[in-house]
């Protein structure tokens, strides 16, 4: 496990090395082919309620056109809120994500960014949202809920530090899209009537995060891998699965 934790560290290194040195220019233009790319994916399409992850100033793909464009078809667009967890479940890490709605397009303009530099929902304003996961009290965080007690998500745009052909994904270290996926398969894993117990889930790269072919991702049981790579221009990966 050590040794395991050091190949993360030492491939996020990497990558925070590689990815500083990425054009405003690259960044704009692999954003734009990525971003048509999903809006071609029949997934994202059909998709009701989608999650979006807001992205960072640099070093990585921008979303706003994304959070835009579903609004704009009326999906039901839910995004990260980040926040600690007071009495957390034994799995459960110390700071958590919840997906929150976000109300409209002057809801998402009206974002205030975090110390990242991200657009992020203000702690006051998050009683009045929708929760993908529904609310939880503090002491509660991590544990096993009833089944189908909150809102199922289609699609979820999933960013990440490195991804490797084999639809691995490697993140920033917190694990908490690998946590929320857990808690969400067991809240919502088994809705009556739903043949895909799991929303869709999709990686957004810069062509630079993709490892070459046949490098993979170090990664542990507790990580998610994709159904889909986007990564820049690239044509889209798809799972065979």
């Amino acid at each position: 496990m050590a040794n395991l934790r050091t190949a993360k560290k030492d491939l996020r290194c990497l990558l925070k090395q590689t990815l500083s040195q990425v054009s405003d220019h690259s960044i704009q233009r692999q954003s734009l082919a990525a971003q048509n790319t999903l809006f071609s994916l029949p997934e994202y399409q059909s998709a009701k309620s989608i999650s979006i992850y807001l992205s960072m100033p640099k070093g990585e793909l921008t979303t706003g056109p994304i959070v835009i464009d579903a609004l704009r078809r009326g999906k039901e667009v839910y995004v990260p809120y980040t926040h600690k967890a007071d009495a957390p479940a034994s799995d459960a890490p110390a700071s958590i994500m919840d997906m929150v709605q976000l109300k409209s397009e002057d809801d998402f303009d009206k974002l205030e960014p975090d110390s990242w530099g991200i657009p992020t929902p203000s702690e006051a304003s998050i009683a009045g949202r929708k929760r993908c996961l529904g609310v939880q009290s503090p002491e509660h965080v991590g544990a096993e809920k009833p089944k189908g007690s909150g809102e199922r998500l289609d699609l979820v745009v999933m960013p990440g530090m490195a991804f490797d052909c084999r639809f691995g994904r490697l993140g920033h270290g917190k694990g908490y899209y690998d946590f929320f996926l857990k808690r969400y398969q067991r809240t919502l894993g088994d809705l009556p009537g739903v043949e895909t117990q799991m929303p869709f889930l999709v990686g957004l790269a810069l062509d630079e995060q993709v490892l070459p072919e046949g490098e993979e991702v170090p990664t542990d049981p507790s990580d998610w891998r994709l159904d889909a790579l986007i990564a820049g221009d690239r044509p889209i990966r798809r799972h065979s699965s």
